[in-house]
């Protein structure tokens, strides 16, 4: 079974990425789901992006990251949205990852290193119309330039365009998707743990 260091996203930690930690954990996983916003959660996407934003990416992202120290090497790291951010930039730099897992978001791998680490696996999940990832220029690019650069990498897009598709609590959870989704990152888990 895999260890997995779960970030939230930019709504903060919802009951639905709450619920989604759980589905891993009742799969046998051990999940860390920290809250680099400190207790807060936002009903909008805009407005947590503004904290964000207000609060400085670089100080979120720095947040987040800490939340692996003290935790063991052999994690697999995953994320939505911007906490794909961390997630990434822990899978590049932090020895004896597992495994990368982002959903929603990617950044050009220069962002945290020269190239996507040797051996280390990733996927991404996003839907196809999602107007955060698949805008051209944006994260869909590095998603795909990633995919081309590592020697275990998928994109798997699916048909839409909400952003936070995987969180139950929200109203872009799209509950077909969600249950695909989920399938491939328990399988992913699975072969990797």
């Amino acid at each position: 079974m895999a260890e997995v260091l779960l970030f939230h996203h930019a709504q903060g930690l919802t009951e639905g990425v709450k619920a989604f930690a759980e589905t891993l954990r009742a799969a046998g996983h051990t999940v860390h789901a920290p809250d680099f916003y400190e207790g807060r959660t936002f009903d909008d996407l805009d407005e947590g992006v503004g904290y964000a934003k207000a609060t400085g990416f670089g100080v979120v992202l720095e947040r987040a990251v800490a939340h692996a120290e003290g935790l063991p090497d052999g994690l697999v790291y995953a994320g939505f949205s911007l906490g794909a951010m961390p997630a990434q930039k822990l899978a590049q730099t932090r020895p004896g990852t597992k495994g990368a897992l982002l959903f929603s978001g990617c950044v050009p791998v220069s962002e945290f290193g020269e190239e996507w680490p040797e051996g280390v696996p990733v996927e991404i999940h996003a839907k196809d119309a999602d107007p955060w990832f698949a805008e051209e220029g944006g994260d869909i690019d590095a998603a795909r330039d990633l995919v081309k650069s590592a020697d275990d990498a998928a994109l798997f897009l699916y048909p839409g365009e909400e952003h936070l598709f995987a969180d139950s609590s929200l109203p872009s959870y799209d509950e077909k998707a969600a249950a695909l989704f989920t399938e491939r990152v328990l399988a992913f888990l699975a072969k990797v743990g």
